[in-house]
């Protein structure tokens, strides 16, 4: 097998497809969007809203590694782009519940792709840790 720069063997190059596959664009507004809807809580607080909306104090019990002032953030930022919901409740005081918006539901289906590659490939991606760390 051909080796690296740091003298790993590397595998073969694999067949290709003869189709051409479709070029990536990654935009800076699609960079934008993507950094602000799967930061680190973003996808804490979507899991829990998927299963029902919560008031803050119940998100903040279910995600009790998060600080108040990020998990504000976290839904501000989330609702600035449509994916969450923010509700006021008639009742004495005034209560906020939040809850995923349609949009936030339609990204159910490509973040359940992405946790299935993840699972997939994740013994992969371990071992290639641990071949960058021997250096």
């Amino acid at each position: 097998m051909p080796e690296t720069a740091r003298g790993a063997a590397t595998r073969p190059p694999t067949q290709r497809s003869t189709r051409p596959e479709a070029p990536l664009r990654i935009t800076a507004p699609h960079r934008e969007v993507l950094e602000q809807v799967l930061d680190r809580w973003s996808l804490q607080v979507l899991e829990t809203l998927c299963e029902r909306p919560c008031r803050f104090s119940e998100l903040r019990r279910a995600i009790p590694a998060v600080t108040g002032k990020s998990l504000t953030a976290t839904l501000r930022r989330l609702e600035r782009n449509g994916v969450v919901e923010r509700c006021l409740l008639s009742t004495r005081p005034v209560a906020v519940e939040y809850r995923i918006s349609a949009l936030g539901k339609s990204m159910r289906e490509p973040i359940e792709g992405l946790l299935a590659w993840s699972a997939q490939h994740l013994a992969e991606v371990e071992a290639a840790r641990a071949r960058f760390e021997l250096g």
